[in-house]
């Protein structure tokens, strides 16, 4: 298979499992309180992570890995319990519209942490993307459900650190098994302070889950399946790739994927300030990942 094409069928595959996962989360956003679905949701894959490894290849991080792993565990917890919280009272599409905002905020990132220029076009894009916020917040009566679109931004810019963190893990000695791994284990040790002022269950007794047949076990055992799948075939196609803009087109086709649930699976009909909201903000995603890669071929053009 094609050196190009390997990582991008890679990370394609990803973008879908995370959109299954997203599905499911949004499922049981109604049964758990945010802080704990969060803890299964990463516990669980960490578990069936480390499972994989004792059968195929033990991977252990070493001194310069582990900087990175607590970096992105740290982010992980963020990113996912913001996601969480927002996705219960927002449709599917915003919710991870708005977590998809995350390639906006890398450049950032990389300026604070690294120092590396910020060009015009992330100025424009982010400008672009609070325009679609506005529209998305509606009138003043909609304006109560600022919080969670905040909260929903929070986790885009916590995701952001993730891919940062991830990209550098992946280069790492770990295998893509043992990043997800042992980015799990660490994120779930984070999440402990705040299980403990958080309710375990919102409408399901704790008992209810002990039962191998019960559905919410059973829907839990699937969405780390999807997560694991999620993080190793990401971590994998950042492995072959040669740099992690070469992945930036395919990370949206996670929009898609999760608007094609929606319409299967929710009846969530969105007003027109909140399609336009939401179209601004891919816009933005879009014209933030296609614009330099058009830059760069106008770039080659004389000079072939």
């Amino acid at each position: 298979m094609n050196s190009e094409i390997r990582p991008m069928l890679l990370m394609l595959v990803s973008t879908f499992s995370l959109s299954v996962t997203g599905l499911v989360a949004k499922w049981l956003t109604h049964s758990f309180d945010p802080a704990w679905l969060c803890f299964f949701r990463l516990l669980f894959p960490a578990i069936l992570a480390f499972w994989l490894m004792m059968i195929t290849k033990w991977s252990q991080p070493n001194k310069q890995a582990w900087s990175g792993l607590i970096v992105r565990g740290i982010c992980i917890t963020g990113s996912q319990l913001c996601f969480l919280a927002s996705i219960k009272y927002l449709s599917l599409v915003e919710a991870v519209v708005l977590f998809g905002t995350s390639p906006l905020f890398v450049p950032i990132l990389e300026r604070i942490f690294f120092k590396t220029p910020i060009k015009r076009l992330i100025i424009i894009n982010l400008g672009i993307t609070f325009t679609g916020l506005l529209f998305i917040a509606g009138n003043l009566e909609q304006m109560k459900f600022g919080g969670s679109l905040l909260l929903g931004l929070a986790g885009g810019i916590f995701n952001a650190g993730s891919q940062v963190a991830m990209y550098r893990s992946s280069k790492s000695n770990l295998t893509p098994v043992g990043v997800s791994a042992w980015s799990f284990i660490v994120a779930s040790v984070f999440l402990i302070p705040f299980l403990m002022f958080s309710p375990i269950t919102t409408a399901v007794e704790w008992h209810t889950l002990t039962g191998w047949q019960h559905p919410l076990l059973l829907l839990l055992i699937f969405m780390a399946v999807c997560t694991v799948n999620t993080q190793v075939f990401r971590a994998k196609a950042y492995q072959l790739a040669e740099s992690g803009s070469q992945l930036a087109p395919i990370i949206f086709t996670n929009l898609i994927f999760s608007a094609i649930w929606q319409f299967m699976f929710f009846n969530h009909p969105m007003p027109w300030n909140k399609m336009v909201g939401v179209g601004l903000i891919i816009l933005a995603t879009l014209l933030n990942t296609f614009v330099p890669i058009w830059l760069r071929k106008k770039r080659r053009q004389p000079n072939e």
